[in-house]
């Protein structure tokens, strides 16, 4: 019986445990050149066990698309596990810098005021400028510099999307599987 996939496109994270030998990283990313996917971010870390490294891959794609890559990723020989989260079903956040031009004290007030809003910091201020920084949901990181863009954005600069499942489970069950 033929398995029926879900054709709609959405986001999702692969996270994948390899062994943090150098090139790993190289090699996951040429297997999803190779297959033609576009990687929207990617985030290498490291994790709680000696050895091994967590890779959070952001994609966009349908059920299929992601079936087959976590498929191609198990077969490379420093995988150790991988996990697809559904956006849906995991813990989702990013981390951004926004660098904002404030000509004047009004302006700096304002968008001091907008940070506090969004829960972010401002971590660097002068006469001419401020930088913002915001660690959440892309959602809520991409509503804050949307609201920032009525002041002159001179630099944004972003961080990968980190996920991990809700609830109790862990990629760490891959390895036992």
């Amino acid at each position: 019986m033929k398995k029926e996939f879900d054709t709609r496109r959405r986001h999702y994270t692969l996270c994948i445990l390899v062994q943090d030998i150098p090139g790993v990283l190289s090699q996951v990313a040429r297997l999803f050149s190779r297959k033609g996917y576009n990687i929207e971010s990617i985030v290498t870390g490291a994790t709680d066990r000696p050895g091994i490294t967590r890779l959070s891959i952001e994609l966009i794609g349908d059920e299929q698309m992601i079936t087959q890559i976590a498929a191609q990723c198990r077969k490379l020989l420093p995988v150790q596990a991988v996990k697809v989260l559904d956006a849906e079903r995991s813990v989702r956040r990013e981390i951004a810098l926004v660098k904002i031009r404030t000509r004047d004290r009004d302006a700096r007030e304002g968008a001091i005021q907008i940070a506090n809003i969004f829960k972010a910091k401002i971590i660097d201020i002068c006469r001419d400028s401020l930088t913002i920084s915001v660690f959440g949901e892309p959602v809520k990181n991409a509503a804050l510099i949307d609201t920032l863009a009525d002041f002159e954005i001179l630099e944004i600069a972003k961080g990968g999307t980190i996920a991990m499942e809700r609830g109790p489970g862990t990629i760490y069950q891959e390895l036992e599987d």
